[in-house]
């Protein structure tokens, strides 16, 4: 049985998030088109539990972690945004972010389209991706409060994900305005040349999200605008890692194949999740205002 609660607000909301929270408390975090972040008590909706003008433009995208039981360390939000910054929030601490990420002074700013928490598997580390309108991804290590990695895939990143919050740094995918994603391996990081990476044109348009089934951080699906699912698997190479000529650890990316995919609509799939139970449901929500609920089967052969 489904039950549905309608909730109107007098901002426009863009993204939101449970990951914060607690599985006995379920409080919704959203980021709104006025730079809003609040964190609402659905059983109480009427005035947010906790709010903070975050951001001096749309807030573009939120993720969680700490709540759930995924990933280890304090309950903490992440937002992104078009006026360039991306900022952590505590909800315990009122008002003021506990990093904030901006340009540096005579760099200009970038509109951030997506964001991502890893790396939290134990109670001091944390890590942040952020990808923004021009193709740059920057990797900020909140233990350190620094940037630790940086690269560019030359067309507007619509979505960053780790396969895994809670563990180790293992591998991340993005993907982009022009039909590519890019699986990075972050196990090794080179000092110079940074993280190997292996990437894949899936079509011409928009590859919007990608999204690993919780139950196999190697398999993933990308949702795309020609109204496309693809299921991907990712195969690790023989050795991950070797030693360059001046003996440096560098990374050796795998490769990925295609599973499956599927077209379910004319309109661009512009978000996708997976069930955190039931091994293959998913969901999706495309432009034509249709969210579609789906089985992958047999995802225990691959």
């Amino acid at each position: 049985i489904l039950f549905f609660l309608k909730i109107e607000k007098a901002k426009p909301i863009k993204c939101g998030t449970f990951g914060a929270t607690s599985l006995q408390q379920r409080y919704l975090a959203t980021g709104d088109f006025g730079g809003n972040l609040n964190i609402w008590n659905l059983e109480a909706p009427e005035i947010p539990v906790y709010s903070v003008k975050g951001h001096k433009e749309i807030i573009n995208s939120i993720d969680g972690v700490g709540g759930l039981g995924i990933g280890e360390g304090a309950p903490e939000i992440v937002t992104g945004s078009r006026d360039g910054t991306v900022k952590v929030w505590d909800p315990r601490q009122k008002d003021t972010p506990v990093a904030n990420m901006e340009p540096v002074q005579g760099e200009s700013k970038r509109d951030c389209w997506t964001v991502a928490f890893g790396n939290a598997y134990n109670q001091e580390e944390r890590v942040v991706c952020a990808g923004y309108d021009n193709g740059d991804i920057k990797l900020f290590d909140l233990k350190t409060m620094s940037l630790r990695w940086e690269t560019s895939i030359k067309n507007g990143v619509c979505s960053v994900e780790f396969d895994r919050k809670d563990v180790n740094m293992n591998k991340l995918v993005a993907t982009s305005l022009e039909g590519k994603f890019h699986v990075f391996d972050m196990r090794t990081q080179h000092p110079t040349k940074g993280f190997a990476s292996v990437s894949e044109k899936v079509q011409k348009s928009t590859i919007w999200q990608g999204r690993h089934l919780p139950q196999n951080r190697d398999i993933f699906m990308t949702s795309g605008g020609s109204g496309s699912l693809h299921l991907w698997k990712y195969e690790y190479p023989a050795q991950r890692s070797k030693k360059d000529s001046e003996g440096a650890e560098m990374g050796v990316a795998g490769s990925v194949s295609l599973l499956q995919n599927v077209t379910l609509s004319t309109q661009p799939i512009s978000s996708l999740d997976w069930s955190p139970d039931k091994k293959g449901l998913c969901v999706c929500g495309a432009f034509d205002q249709t969210v579609r609920v789906l089985i992958v089967t047999k995802l225990n052969k691959v």
